[in-house]
């Protein structure tokens, strides 16, 4: 199962690392990486981590200026991308169709091909430019996913909420993890009692 992840510039570069770690843990998974420069500054900013140890969790990773490999033809067949997270940039750029780079093309033959194309949003507040962006992006089959955060699984860390997130991604992409918090009344009745 080919999965093409891309991280752009917006903060929550977490969210795109983590993804692959738990995509790595998965065998029949196959990961396909496009990274932004913004998105490589923005993660090493955030965590720490270069370019280089971005790139060894994916099993294939493409410059963003490649424009002509495999990712920008509809040929190559994948079974879903995420962006995580998503610039409003990047987001804007994939609404409208302006394939200036690997990421966005990738983004724009998911949409051409019908396949599953799930953006995480982020950014806060919305005015009403990006709430239409993202209407218009729904009406093309594009799957809008902000990370936002769930409080039912009593998280006791920022990793909590992280992981409760990618396990909502690995939902949509069909390969749900075993291990996923899940809403449980009955559970949140027993803590009550």
């Amino acid at each position: 199962m080919r999965i093409v992840v891309g991280i752009s510039g917006a903060s929550g570069s977490v969210y795109g690392l983590r993804l692959m770690e738990k995509l790595r843990a998965r065998p029949e998974a196959e990961i396909h990486l496009v990274t932004t420069r913004a998105g490589e500054r923005t993660a090493w900013l955030e965590t720490g981590m270069k370019a280089a140890g971005i790139r060894r969790l994916a099993h294939h990773s493409y410059s963003v200026e490649d424009i002509g490999c495999r990712l920008a033809s509809g040929s190559f067949p994948t079974h879903a991308m995420v962006v995580a997270p998503c610039s409003v940039h990047t987001m804007s750029a994939i609404a409208t169709g302006i394939s200036s780079n690997l990421l966005v093309r990738a983004a724009d033959v998911m949409l051409k091909e019908r396949r599953k194309l799930i953006l995480l949003v982020r950014e806060t507040p919305l005015h009403l430019g990006h709430l239409r962006t993202m209407a218009a992006l729904a009406e093309m089959g594009a799957i809008i996913c902000p990370p936002i955060p769930a409080f039912y699984h009593q998280p006791k860390s920022v990793m909590d909420i992280v992981d409760h997130t990618i396990e909502r991604v690995l939902d949509l992409l069909d390969l749900p993890a075993p291990d996923a918090r899940r809403w449980n009344p009955e559970e949140s009745q027993e803590r009550e009692a």
